[in-house]
């Protein structure tokens, strides 16, 4: 249960940014719908940041520390690339016009969404 939450808040704040962002989108790919495209894409994009993020952050700690933890900006706009050349070959239409204006602005507004989205769910689903 707690998987599926936490799919539904990353579609959720995945969907926002392509709404907000003109740089970011989602279109009709090989599974038909935008919906099933945000959802399949949410689920790829949880899974870079459940496998990949650990390692790019403590690899990067020397620059998170330096720039008092503004390089984390960059790290989740990394992550966020890395979720759209993942999801080109899986099928999924999701892009990212430009790497510093539209990941980084994007990776902004997922962190927000998920931060608001967060506060609002109950604490302590089990599984």
């Amino acid at each position: 249960m707690n998987f599926l939450i936490k799919v539904a808040v990353n579609a959720v704040a995945l969907w926002v940014a392509a709404w907000l962002l003109p740089g970011i989108s989602f279109g009709d790919g090989k599974f038909g719908s935008k919906f099933a495209t945000v959802v399949l894409v949410a689920i790829v994009f949880g899974l870079v940041n459940a496998f990949v993020k650990p390692i790019a952050r403590f690899l990067s700690f020397p620059f998170i520390v330096l720039t008092l933890g503004l390089f984390t900006f960059i790290l989740n706009a990394f992550m966020l690339q890395l979720t759209e050349w993942i999801s080109g070959p899986l099928g999924l239409s999701f892009t990212i016009r430009e790497f510093f204006w539209d990941a980084v602005w994007g990776a902004l507004v997922i962190t927000l969404v998920s931060m608001v989205l967060n506060w609002v769910l109950p604490d302590g689903v089990d599984d």
